[in-house]
């Protein structure tokens, strides 16, 4: 391959979420744009409906060149945005957020303490609330129930959770083509106590 103008010969691009035992259907998928081609196909296979919250922006300053070419110029978030996702599943609110991380742990300053007074709100209110951690080391991404990140960031010693831990409290979510990451089936037996219907 030959990048031009230079005529230089390019390097292949290897992701380091890649993982051939894992990630063989995902190469350099992200863990939101797995999610998100997940809830396409779910919404799509109506079950469940599922979205990205949008993050609330305050638009300062919009530049005029053209009458119908406006470009925004400054902005600023308007309020710390709440969890990433949310929508209904099998008539139940459901509330997630959603973390990636290179190390073998999930430091808490990767999750915001309002994130996690959210999800509390949402165990109180009778919702579904969890975390999806993809660990891109190995390939692996786990469904951990909020209860347990919102008991380990008040109550733990330590400033992170282990890998250990998040697999023994979580479960693994399977992976594939369609769904990418089916989390409904790990919400199925979980949440609803018994098989994907």
């Amino acid at each position: 391959m030959v990048n031009y103008p230079n005529m230089k010969k390019s390097q292949p691009i290897i992701h380091e979420n890649y993982n051939e035992k894992h990630y063989t259907t995902h190469r350099g998928m992200s863990l939101e744009e797995d999610i998100s081609m997940s809830n396409q196909y779910y919404l799509a296979n109506d079950k469940a409906v599922i979205y990205k919250k949008p993050t609330p922006v305050q638009i300062v300053k919009v530049d005029y060149p053209k009458r119908e070419a406006a470009k925004i110029v400054e902005a600023y978030y308007k309020t710390p945005s709440t969890t990433d996702y949310n929508g209904i599943y099998r008539g139940k609110y459901v509330d997630f957020e959603a973390k990636e991380t290179r190390a073998m742990t999930f430091p808490f300053s990767n999750i915001s303490k309002h994130q996690i007074d959210h999800l509390a709100r949402i165990i109180k209110h009778g919702g579904i609330a969890f975390v999806i951690i993809a660990f891109t080391k190995i390939g692996e991404v786990y469904l951990l129930d909020a209860s347990y990140m919102v008991d380990e960031y008040y109550h733990a010693t330590r400033q992170s959770m282990t890998y250990d831990t998040i697999k023994s409290l979580g479960h693994l979510i399977p992976q594939g083509y369609q769904p990418r990451l089916d989390y409904l089936k790990v919400l199925d037996m979980f949440y609803f106590k018994e098989g994907n219907k």
